[in-house]
């Protein structure tokens, strides 16, 4: 972790990676933090015994721990505070009903794509990505979408996160392959993630941008490949929405398809 920093809190941050760790693994015993940690049984129930009385986690039936709902709670907090989630919902809404799939939003976190909000489909097989959930952006139209339009210098620091690990034999795995695909969005004005994510899953993503031109968001239609693929008119429609969305962010960028 290298040096630490004078300004760390210790006993803060063990706190918070036991409650990642307990998050990360649906349930855990006192032990099992214990020994996941790395920390003595002792330290993990004092650890374990504060955020259950601060309403983080709870004890079950079993004598195992697990996380409330307290969480969901503080992130969907932090969530609405995004304007776009509100200008963004009826168009998702309108994109749903449209297509009668699974329509996305989301937004570049460091290397990570956060979906900020979702409007499901009524199909018993759709995507199944929760509000809050994080995924790789090379393996993501969403990712994908918003990385073609930063600004050279973002674009490259942001691949040289990248791990490129191969998620399914579809998925990009160098720089050289992602630089390719970026060319390829800008050409096309909305990204594609065929089954690099998961096998089955095909996603069609275009960028929002806000008022400074940034492509700080983007938004997708995804469901099984072998009913998205016969929808033609998604890209279209996809990219309209997008763009007027950037326009009520009072966007400079502009998306041609």
């Amino acid at each position: 972790m290298g040096e630490k920093k004078y300004y760390q809190i210790s006993s803060l941050e063990k706190g918070l990676k036991v409650l990642e760790a307990i998050v990360e693994h649906g349930r855990l015993t006192v032990t099992g933090v214990a020994r996941l940690l790395g920390i003595n049984r002792a330290s993990s129930h004092r650890f374990i015994t504060t955020l259950r009385d601060l309403g983080y986690v709870r004890r079950d039936a079993h004598g195992d721990y697990e996380a409330t709902f307290k969480l969901l709670e503080l992130g969907m907090t932090q969530a609405d505070k995004f304007e776009i989630r509100r200008m963004a919902k009826p168009v998702m809404r309108d994109l749903a009903a449209e297509f009668d799939e699974t329509v996305n939003l989301g937004i570049l976190d460091n290397d990570q794509v956060v979906y900020l909000d979702k409007v499901e489909s009524r199909e018993l097989l759709r995507m199944d990505s929760g509000v809050g959930t994080t995924s790789p952006p090379y393996a993501t139209a969403l990712g994908k979408a918003m990385a073609a339009y930063l600004p050279a210098k973002d674009l490259s620091d942001l691949v040289d996160k990248f791990s490129f690990c191969a998620l399914t034999p579809n998925t990009i795995t160098s720089k050289e392959a992602f630089q390719v695909e970026m060319e390829a969005i800008r050409r096309k004005g909305y990204a594609v993630d065929n089954e690099e994510l998961a096998l089955h899953l095909y996603c069609i993503a275009a960028p929002i941008f806000d008022f400074n031109g940034y492509p700080s968001y983007a938004m997708s239609v995804s469901g099984p490949a072998s009913r998205i693929k016969t929808l033609k008119d998604i890209p279209a429609r996809l990219v309209e929405a997008t763009r007027k969305l950037s326009g009520q962010l009072n966007s400079r960028g502009s998306v041609k398809i």
